[in-house]
């Protein structure tokens, strides 16, 4: 062996047989430390088989600190609750109450769980199977919601305004009118029964589901519409049941579509409610009237079916025939009466009566009475008839003459005033006007409603009758005698009567000879004969100077009772008065003349 050999040989081995120190910083070395597993007596693991455990207990165990909702399997059933394995490090308990709902729950079964507590003061794992339902429900739901997805719920009970529906453990409100394309009239038949929904509102704040039926018929009807519009034809006679009555009309059911027979076109006859002709659920024959294809709108008909009762009347009904008919409408103007089913006349308000003055229908007739009328005119062309009541009855003015002649007494009814008067009703169809000036023959009447009141009974006498103008001329006051036929000799010119002066004023004054007769004192002949003029409430004697019955005037004087050329003059006035049972003009102009004479005197 040469010696370079042996040189490189003994390097060699000096090279594997010296050690290699490493350097250790004993500061690191305390800080990375696992003093927990030294203080614990833990041995030290290798990192790598301490990654593998990590990763199994990962891939096996539920992490307990996230809200999530996991699935665990029924390991045991006690009385009160349930022990559920969710592969945690240790089994959690749910009580089983939160499974009313399923009574059938048992070992093995798989449920959905959200962890409730992570450990409870003995160190258990509690869960709760009623929060994890209400989380995956509200998913299910709002995933319901946003896909159109048809969904499960069962009808537990009515509320106000429709049912509540569980829906995945969620109560959902359904509303009444969601149930079915046609209207309800028992909710309670639904109550217990498991039906389809679609889930159509959802209102996040308040938590509230809105699910409807209805929906998904319509969706299956709306097909069925278009099929069964583009075979309708106008005029085609169709079998229909009767859906729904509205105070507009009737919808009924084709069969699958839907159509509306207005109120106007259910009879011929006038009918106030829909009702009157037809019920819920009855099977009707009915006519096309009218479609839209675009807006899947049907307009029917039931009257149609007959013949219009026009063309049905009996030919040989004439002008002047009498009809029985019944009352339909009512109005200011009058009343139409039905007289066959669809044929109305109309009774004008003024052919409801003899009588002249103005009265309303209503007064007459009422809606529903049966009535006889003659018939004024006909137009089957036009489709007009007009009636009459009055015609019934004998007109009352026929014997008029005989039956109220001028200067006969009778006594009427005050039936309503104007201003010039008073109508009185002597007999249906005759009445009579009384001219203000007629009522009283001492009174003096502003307003006929001073004197008397409508529906008052008043005497009167006929003092005018116009045959062809209808009008007759009464009287009130003519029922007695004129008092001032009497006082014409009582209170007579020249006449002297004592009296107490009344009210005084700058023109003369007045004095009471009785309730009726009041007479004028001319200022000047207020005078007495010392020179002084009479006061109110002096009591003197008076003598006539001037009475007119037409008028209803008198006028006295004091003064004339002493002063020989005025009692002279009053004198003659009087005896030329007495001469003649009238006033005639020679009088009023003597009158004139003394009073000119008395002027002058008392200038």
């Amino acid at each position: 062996m040469s010696e370079e050999t042996k040189n490189t040989e003994v390097q060699e081995t000096e090279a594997v047989a010296t050690p290699v120190v490493e350097t250790v910083n004993p500061e690191q070395f305390l800080k990375d430390f696992n003093w927990h597993n030294y203080e614990e007596g833990i041995d030290p693991i290798e990192d790598d088989k301490l990654e593998e455990f990590e990763k199994l207990v990962a891939e096996n165990f539920v992490d307990t600190l996230n809200d999530e909702v996991v699935n665990g399997t029924v390991i045991n059933l006690t009385d009160r609750d349930a022990i559920i394995d969710i592969n945690a490090k240790s089994e959690g308990v749910i009580s089983l109450n939160e499974f009313r709902y399923n009574p059938d729950l048992k070992v093995g079964d798989t449920v959905e769980v959200l962890i409730d507590i992570r450990e409870d003061a003995t160190g258990q794992l509690v869960l709760s199977h009623r929060k994890a339902r209400v989380i995956k429900a509200w998913d299910r739901v709002n995933n319901a919601h946003e896909t159109g997805e048809i969904v499960n719920g069962f009808v537990k009970c009515r509320t106000k305004g429709g049912m509540i529906v569980d829906v995945f453990g969620i109560e959902a409100f359904l509303p009444g009118s969601q149930i079915d394309v046609k209207p309800i009239r028992d909710y309670d038949v639904y109550v217990g029964k498991t039906m389809e929904f679609k889930v159509v509102k959802i209102n996040h704040e308040f938590k509230n589901v809105v699910v409807s039926h209805k929906a998904l018929i319509e969706a299956d009807i709306e097909e069925q519409k278009k099929e069964i519009i583009g075979q309708l034809e106008k005029g085609q006679v169709l079998e229909g049941t009767v859906k729904n009555i509205t105070s507009y009309g009737v919808f009924v059911d084709l069969g699958g579509v839907d159509g509306l027979v207005h109120i106007t076109d259910l009879s011929w006859s006038r009918i106030n409610h829909p009702n009157e002709m037809v019920e819920l659920d009855q099977k009707l024959n009915v006519v096309i009237l009218d479609f839209d294809e675009a807006k899947t709108r049907i307009q029917l008909g039931l009257k149609q079916l007959k013949p219009h009762p026009w063309e049905a009347l009996n030919g040989d009904l004439k002008v002047g025939d009498k009809v029985k008919g019944k009352v339909v409408v009512i109005a200011d103007y009058g009343a139409f009466i039905e007289v066959e089913e669809g044929v109305e006349g109309l009774i004008h308000v003024s052919e409801m009566s003899w009588s002249t003055h103005l009265r309303s229908a209503q007064d007459f007739v009422k809606v529903g009475d049966e009535v006889d009328a003659v018939i004024l005119t006909l137009d089957r062309e036009e489709r007009k008839m007009s009636l009459g009541i009055k015609q019934m009855t004998p007109d009352p003015w026929t014997d008029i003459t005989t039956k109220y002649p001028v200067g006969s007494r009778h006594t009427g009814v005050v039936r309503n005033f104007t201003n010039f008067g008073v109508f009185v009703e002597l007999e249906e169809g005759i009445d009579g006007l009384i001219y203000i000036s007629d009522l009283s023959w001492t009174k003096k009447v502003k307003h006929p409603s001073d004197f008397c009141s409508v529906g008052d009974k008043l005497e009167v006498v006929v003092l005018e009758l116009d045959v062809d103008g209808r009008k007759l001329s009464l009287g009130h006051k003519q029922t007695d005698a004129n008092p001032w036929d009497k006082y014409e000799g009582e209170f007579a010119v020249g006449t002297k009567h004592t009296a107490a002066l009344g009210d005084v004023n700058d023109k003369g004054a007045t004095i009471e000879f009785n309730e009726d007769v009041v007479a004028f004192i001319p200022s000047r002949h207020l005078e007495k004969e010392d020179g002084t003029k009479l006061a109110k409430g002096d009591s003197a004697e008076f003598v006539v100077i001037e009475f007119n019955k037409e008028f209803k005037r008198v006028v006295a004087s004091h003064t004339a009772i002493f002063k020989e050329e005025e009692v002279k003059a009053v004198k003659q006035a009087a005896k030329k008065a007495q001469s003649q049972e009238k006033t005639t003009l020679g009088d009023l102009d003597a009158l004139a003349e003394l009073k000119a004479k008395l002027e002058k005197g008392g200038k």
